[in-house]
């Protein structure tokens, strides 16, 4: 089998890529580079001329070629790559006639727990509780908490180290009361607090019993991470901007999560994340993947989760819940009682809808301008 041609489909903030073969199979993979889409569109066409003629069952050799081809990585070409790699795998199972988990050691589980990865932050404690509880009734008993910092701050006293860990105490110990305990929170601070402060709300917040910290602090610096990992005891989770394994056992070696969060479309693909996830299970780490993308994003996250063992749950983008994005596949993915179900078709499992671009207009997010403190100095996002 060969590679024939390849083509960019872009729907709504997402950038698809399907690869053609002689053999009549197409597989479907997506980009993780949100924020530079067009950028990461011209690494993909860059890499056209390499991979027409090329077998696609050879993914690995394919990934590590692009990879070593030229001086240059991060983000874009590793999103690129990640695209490349998702749809070889796509074809391989479609041309085997089964699901890729079948190709990745066959199922753990019968069933994937997801969390609800909420997108709209809130001021309005009442607004929260009820939200929350929403949550709770569609079926989710996991759902992310921004703790991030206010929208706007009026005073700056909810930006003081004081005032800041007050507020969001106050968010989750209000959606604690709401939805009772047999409910978990992921704490998504988007890298939005400084370390004092983490470990300050780390520690306080412990009594909510939060089942994850994610991104505390800037993922730059490993030993910082690592720092506030020892002084706390909730779990915290990191990883979502790597785009090198290496990044990873760097993350591991420090003891400084109990959890990564790789992103397959933005890592490598498939092969890399299998990767990633024998290296966490050697020492001991659950995933959690990344997945705040569109449906082909998730459909190859569930195929991950489908076959390693040390899953500790899957993000479900806030994008498509309540089945917003369920036209843009030509056959959805379910969810049932707090669970995705696997996908058992062959491939990744799921289909662009030949009117996606129609359906969902082209509009990618992100802009250059970065948000600021109450004092007017930049913020981390």
């Amino acid at each position: 089998m060969k590679i024939t041609d390849l083509k960019l489909r872009f729907a709504k903030h997402y950038l698809f890529v399907e690869l053609y073969t002689d053999a009549g199979i197409t597989g479907l993979g997506e980009a993780g580079n949100w924020g530079f889409l067009s950028s990461t569109a011209d690494a993909i066409m860059k890499f056209k001329p390499y991979l027409i003629g090329k077998d696609p069952f050879n993914a690995e050799d394919i990934m590590q070629n692009l990879y070593r081809a030229v001086y240059f990585r991060g983000s874009v070409i590793m999103s690129a790559i990640s695209a490349i790699d998702i749809a070889c795998w796509d074809i391989k199972g479609k041309a085997l006639g089964v699901p890729v988990y079948q190709l990745l050691g066959g199922k753990t589980r019968d069933k994937i727990r997801v969390y609800a990865s909420v997108m709209k932050k809130s001021e309005d404690l009442d607004e929260l509780a009820e939200g929350y509880k929403e949550l709770q009734a569609q079926g989710f008993n996991a759902a992310k908490i921004f703790v991030n910092g206010p929208i706007k701050s009026k005073d700056g006293f909810d930006e003081f180290y004081s005032g800041r860990v007050e507020s969001e105490l106050e968010k989750v110990r209000v959606i604690r009361e709401a939805v009772g305990p047999n409910f978990d929170f992921v704490l998504e601070a988007h890298r939005g607090m400084d370390t004092p402060t983490a470990v300050t709300f780390g520690r306080e917040v412990e009594k909510y019993r939060p089942m994850v910290f994610e991104d505390p602090v800037t993922p730059d610096n490993i030993d910082t991470m690592a720092q506030v990992a020892d002084k706390i005891n909730i779990p915290i989770a990191t990883g979502e901007r790597f785009t090198n394994i290496r990044e990873f056992e760097m993350l591991m070696d420090r003891t400084a999560v109990r959890y990564v969060r790789p992103d397959v479309c933005a890592v490598g693909g498939i092969t890399a994340t299998k990767k990633i996830a024998g290296m966490a299970e050697a020492h001991d780490v659950l995933l959690i993947p990344h997945n705040p993308l569109g449906p082909v994003s998730t459909a190859a996250c569930l195929q991950i989760c489908a076959c390693i063992p040390n899953l500790g749950i899957q993000e479900l983008p806030g994008f498509c819940l309540n089945g917003a994005e369920d036209a843009m596949v030509k056959e959805p993915l379910k969810f049932k009682d707090g669970f995705m179900v696997i996908p058992e078709a062959p491939g990744i499992g799921v289909e662009l809808a030949d009117n996606a671009e129609e359906l969902y207009p082209a509009n990618e997010r992100g802009s250059n301008v970065a948000k600021r403190s109450f004092d007017g100095s930049v913020k981390d996002w």
